[in-house]
């Protein structure tokens, strides 16, 4: 779907970013109002395990021919094929935090990238050890690294990939992660025991503003990062179907649990999305996301009473 935006609203939002922008960064302006941003829900499932209807999360941030990506679940190199977007456009990565659906395919996205047409910087971010995570991750492949490099004469990875820590005590207010001629990301810390930290992220460009949420319960520093944003990205879940959800599970009451203290049920995210006042709320990383009983009208009818802004089902390559 085209962007929720009125062509008159995303004139007055481009001069404003465009200006803030120009003053923070040369040649921010000229490079980003020059180009829309487009949002790209790439994998919209919630969860570890792969299934049938929805993959697993990640999503894109499209700023002229760069791509930022939020989260690297399963398959998030061909979903961005499907998605028809070029893995050698990456110049960002941001992980949420390090549950396997979220990063299980970080270093395989890399990787990836550059077997294809990589040949400039990646800068990753998200929570420690994400640093050294990605040193192993390139030593677990030197194998086929070496071998391409001297083969195929490409360049050695370790030049192209730049992974950063985010540290919680540095961010728990919204603080900036990085800013580049296109977009200014912020993030803060949100609320996903035990694993800590987790963290949202905010992209400012010069023609929107889009949140994501990643993983958490209700969180005042997600409301605070959002507030006045064109687009919040949030997960969501269907309290009504958990017992179905997990019914098999050998530790099904601990699991319960689990997901009641730090996931967001659909009534909290409508709450989420009207005490930060954004325009438009997208449902995303849907627990459950592999039962087809649950359909857009379920989904949209325990979130709508809510939230009054544009409300949008999320699904796989879906772009906004």
């Amino acid at each position: 779907m085209d962007s929720p935006a009125s062509p008159a609203r995303r004139r007055v939002l481009t001069a404003s970013l465009a200006a803030f922008g120009a003053a923070a960064v040369p040649g921010f302006a000229a490079a980003a109002a020059a180009s829309a941003t487009r949002i790209v829900l790439l994998g919209t499932a919630g969860g570890p395990t792969p299934k049938a209807l929805r993959a697993a999360p990640a999503s894109a941030v499209v700023v002229g021919d760069a791509v930022y990506v939020v989260d690297c679940g399963n398959g998030v190199a061909r979903q961005l094929a499907l998605a028809g977007l070029r893995l050698g456009s990456l110049r960002g990565v941001f992980v949420t935090h390090h549950h396997s659906d979220h990063n299980a395919d970080y270093g395989n996205l890399l990787l990836l990238a550059w077997a294809a047409d990589l040949r400039t910087p990646v800068d990753a971010w998200g929570p420690p050890p994400l640093k050294r995570m990605t040193r192993q991750f390139l030593r677990m492949n030197e194998v086929d690294i070496r071998t391409r490099i001297a083969d195929e004469g490409r360049p050695d990875p370790a030049t192209l990939i730049r992974a950063h820590d985010l540290r919680a005590h540095d961010l728990r207010a919204g603080g900036e992660v990085m800013r580049d001629e296109r977009v200014r990301v912020r993030a803060a810390v949100v609320e996903h025991p035990p694993l800590r930290p987790a963290f949202a992220y905010r992209f400012d460009t010069a023609d929107r503003s889009v949140v994501f949420s990643g993983d958490t319960r209700p969180s005042e520093a997600l409301i605070e990062l959002a507030r006045g944003a064109d687009v919040l990205v949030h997960e969501v879940m269907y309290l009504p179907a958990l017992e179905k959800l997990i019914a098999s599970e050998p530790q099904a009451a601990r699991l319960r649990q689990h997901l009641l203290d730090s996931h967001t049920s659909a009534e909290q995210v409508g709450r989420v999305a009207t005490a930060a006042g954004v325009k438009t709320l997208v449902l995303n990383h849907f627990v459950p996301g592999g039962d087809p009983a649950l359909t857009d009208e379920v989904w949209r009818a325990a979130v709508a009473p809510h939230f009054g802004g544009e409300l949008v089902i999320g699904r796989d390559l879906m772009t906004l």
